[in-house]
């Protein structure tokens, strides 16, 4: 047999796995070009023949490391005789006038031969090709393939993958050539870090001027239909051979030079095909084609991806960078994991996610947060195949990703069927009735909590240690309430979003009015419990003018808590303290004080409220106003009675699940501040007894080092040098610019060698030329004032008068800047969100889940913010 045919054309053993793949695409009707395969028994006589006639080249007994006896079985190959029914058989079927590729491809027995199906070896450039190959030359091309097994290149391959060079066998393919004008490479994956997209490299000419570099290339990014292209100025492509025969080098058409070589059409149908190909072979593709001229694509090659380790890793702080902001310590990340993994865990029981699966996926939970350069980040895989366990999530999913801040590739595909999450619905929905008593229970047990501890200045390091350990072994079996809440409520917003565009209109102003109205939250509460006492500061003018000064914060401070402007005042300030201490930027960041720590800072919050001359029964009012606007519009709208009382009593029930996300964030916020009494008296012991250079030192310590130090499970009890070694890193980290909120990095190897080429994940821009941004209406209301745009909350609150606070989220410790800003815009946030909640609690326009506000809106620029119908609009540029 001289060419192979019927079964025969698809056995890689045979004809090698390169041409037995583009046979099989061709008979599944895939558009390769018809080809015939000289297979490699073919070579395997010629190479036979060689050894019995060549001597030296064939002898057994010769030196394999001679590099001239494979120089002289290469030239021995090429003056082989081919046999002379293949140029019969060519002839016969492509007629004499055609041209042809001919390509050499290694054959082994195993499935990691040359474009093997594990697609880690493809011996790239190892075996020649030869292109516009007239039919009376066929014959010289297939020796001068089969004598490529023995070039200098191929044989110092084959020794380096630890393979005999004696044994090669080639298989020949020669396929009728193309005329193609445009060509391409396409990658099913991300070969950078195997993402979910299409890569396409383009040129002009011949596909050799993609694979060999000698074109001017452009390169085509497609997700789903989506296009982005990196397009670079064409001057070269490769054509037809010229008189020595070389391929030629020609200059791109000038009208050619500047334009893109594959429009969106193109590109998505080339992306297309990729992925055809991609499901027919059932891994990820690298494929290569040609377009000629009518536009018809033909691909000529295909192979498997050399992927990289595993897929991308995804990282997201968008969510998380208001609690921790900037660069965290060691402390301060060692409890946000503990916390994480914790309150986490208890959610997914909760839920009714078997305890065998939590226990399966238990490893995701000490990855969902993590350090990256000093700064707390969300690891996504992990949030992602964690929520995952709870069927119902995939309702939500949409709506917790905008919140997140997962935009783009980071959003993954869901192939499970949706009928999964609504089968699981009527389960979630009678866990939801038991839902206000264990939300009871809950704010009454730590009420109790924070009763029992009271001052812990009597306890010894030892009885310190015992109280941190029992109060967070407890919240691990209560915690999950908090966040079945926000469960609960997503799934109650999107219900009342639906029945309003149906019955109302689906005005955007009703649902936020909605939403307002109904007992204080414990986060609304410490506001109202600022305000008072601003009230009180301000009755007396001369400390009103000391607190309005900002000049010695601490005396003025001892003279109001030793009753120095009255026994009220005094007494006012000293409760405060006791119920609401714990409350201030950074409250989650262990290595910041609060007022708790250091009281005097509390009148640098009072400042601005003083100035403004709030008042609690104002706040009040303006929230009462907010409430019969929407019962009003909601008359007007939705005329029917029993529709409306539908929709009162689903909006009922959204603001309580509202109420209790502030409660129990308030809850957090102390469960941080009694954490950090405890973990700064024991860096005071530490300090004390010799083991820190300073009580602050353990900012740079994990609390289970902290913890190990007394109770016997810490490692190392070099503490002093574990310390100076992780204080060096953050400040470094400290003096580094912050990187974006969204990040992709590949699974090759230790985070700390892979970041620094971490890639941003882009989303799509947030406004055109018009200078509108659009977000999602929170708290009704038009406001026009300047930008003030918020990176970093520890800014004095006065720096937010009159203005409306730009941010990309914001967290209950913001509040006393939110209460000083006349509008809130932010990037990320929903309904639910802490932004708008407060917002709608404090009367202030807000409007939540703006992309790109930070970056689009200018720090001081003049803009009209709507938060009704969710739009922010750039009046004129900061001057």
């Amino acid at each position: 047999m001289t060419i192979t045919t019927g079964a025969d054309v698809a056995d890689p053993a045979l004809v090698g796995h390169k041409f037995a793949r583009l046979h099989r695409m061709r008979a599944a009707g895939f558009p390769v070009p018809d080809l015939v395969t000289v297979p490699a028994t073919a070579f395997d006589a010629a190479w036979q023949s060689v050894q019995d006639s060549a001597g030296a080249a064939g002898d057994p007994e010769g030196d394999p490391e001679d590099p001239q006896r494979w120089t002289r079985a290469a030239a021995a190959l090429r003056a082989a005789p081919v046999p002379d029914g293949i140029l019969a058989e060519v002839r016969d079927r492509f007629g004499p006038d055609a041209l042809f590729a001919v390509r050499a491809c290694a054959v082994t027995s195993t499935v990691d031969g040359e474009d093997g199906e594990d697609g880690a070896d493809p011996f790239a450039g190892m075996s020649d090709s030869f292109l516009y190959v007239p039919a009376d030359r066929v014959a010289d091309r297939i020796a001068a393939c089969w004598a490529s097994a023995f070039t200098a290149r191929a044989v110092a391959y084959r020794r380096h993958r630890g393979l005999d060079p004696a044994r090669t066998r080639i298989a020949v393919g020669v396929q009728l050539m193309v005329p193609g004008t445009r060509s391409f490479v396409a990658f099913t994956r991300d070969p950078r870090d195997g993402a979910r997209r299409t890569v396409i490299a383009a040129a002009h000419g011949i596909g050799e001027g993609v694979v060999q570099e000698k074109a001017d290339v452009d390169h085509f990014h497609v997700t789903g239909a989506t296009v982005t292209a990196d397009l670079v100025r064409k001057e070269r492509m490769v054509g037809p051979p010229d008189d020595t025969g070389e391929l030629a080098l020609l200059p791109v058409p000038a009208d050619l030079a500047d334009a893109p070589v594959l429009d969106d059409r193109t590109a998505r149908a080339v992306a297309a095909l990729a992925a055809r190909a991609e499901a027919f072979f059932g891994g990820p593709q690298d494929v290569e084609g040609t377009i000629t001229a009518d536009g018809t694509l033909h691909l000529v090659q295909a192979r498997p991806m050399v992927m990289p380790a595993g897929p991308p890793v995804y990282w997201a702080n968008h969510n998380i960078t208001e609690s921790y902001p900037g660069v965290s310590g060691a402390l301060t990340f060692s409890q946000a994991q503990e916390f994480y993994r914790r309150a986490f865990g208890d959610l997914y029981h909760r839920m009714g996610v078997p305890t065998r699966t939590v226990a399966a996926n238990r490893h995701h939970l000490e990855q969902l947060v993590a350090h990256l350069e000093g700064r707390v980040y969300y690891r996504l895989g992990a949030w992602h195949a964690l929520h995952g366990q709870m069927p119902v999530f995939d309702l939500v999913r949409d709506v917790w990703q905008d919140g997140m801040g997962v935009t783009g590739e980071a959003r993954p595909a869901v192939t499970r069927p949706r009928r999964r999450a609504w089968l699981a619905l009527p389960g979630t929905l009678l866990r939801a009735t038991r839902h206000p008593r264990q939300a009871r229970e809950f704010l009454r047990w730590w009420d109790g909590v924070m009763a029992d501890a009271g001052d812990l200045s009597g306890r010894t390091p030892h009885q310190l240690v015992a109280a941190y350990r029992e109060l967070w072994a407890a919240m691990s079996v209560r915690w999950g309430v908090t966040l079945t809440n926000s469960i609960y409520g997503l799934l109650a917003v999107k219900a009342l979003m639906r029945l309003l565009d149906r019955w109302a209109g689906g005005a955007k102003g009703l649902l936020t009015g909605l939403l307002t109205g109904g007992p204080a939250n414990r986060s609304l509460r410490s506001v109202r419990a600022a305000v008072a006492l601003a009230e009180l500061v301000a009755a007396d003018p001369d400390l009103r003018a000391a607190v309005e000064s900002g000049e010695r914060p601490r005396e003025v401070w001892r003279a109001i808590s030793t009753g120095g402007h009255g026994t009220p005042l005094a007494e006012a300030a000293a409760d405060y303290l006791r119920r609401y201490g714990d409350r201030a930027l950074h409250d989650l960041k262990l290595e910041q004080p609060t007022p708790r720590q250091q009281p005097w800072t509390l009148l640098e919050v009072l400042r601005p409220y003083i100035s403004q001359n709030r008042t609690v029964e104002g706040l009040i009012q303006a929230e009462e106003r907010a409430t019969r606007q929407a019962a009003e519009e909601l008359a007007a709208r939705c005329p029917g009675r029993l529709r409306r009382t539908v929709l009162r009593t689903l909006a009922r029930y959204v603001r309580y699940t509202a109420r209790v996300r502030e409660d129990t964030r308030f809850c957090r916020t102390q469960l941080y501040g009694l954490s950090r009494d405890i973990l700064w008296r024991l860096g005071a012991d530490l300090h004390a007894t010799g083991h820190l250079d300073d009580p602050l030192d353990i900012r740079d310590l994990t609390v289970a080092e902290v913890l190990g130090a007394y109770d016997g499970t810490l490692p190392c009890a070099a503490l002093r040098d574990l310390a100076a070694a992780r204080r060096r890193a953050r400040l470094l980290a400290e003096a580094r610019p912050g990187r974006p909120g969204l990040l992709r990095t590949p699974a090759t190897g230790p985070l700390a060698d892979v970041l620094p080429a971490a890639v941003e994940v882009t989303a799509a821009p947030a406004a055109g030329d018009t200078g509108v941004l659009t977000g999602l209406g929170s708290a009704p209301g038009v406001v026009r004032a300047p930008a003030r745009l918020v990176l970093d909350p520890s800014v004095p609150p006065e720096t937010c008068r009159d203005a409306i606070l730009v941010a990309r989220e914001t967290d209950p410790g913001w509040l006393f800047l939110m209460m000083a800003a006349k509008g809130l815009v932010v990037e990320r946030g929903t309904l639910l969100s802490h932004t708008a909640i407060t917002g709608r609690l404090l009367g202030v326009p807000t409007v939540v889940a703006v992309p790109g506000a930070t970056g689009r809106i200018p720090d001081g620029a003049l803009i009209e913010l709507d938060g009704t119908a969710g739009t922010v609009r750039i009046i004129a540029e900061a001057s």
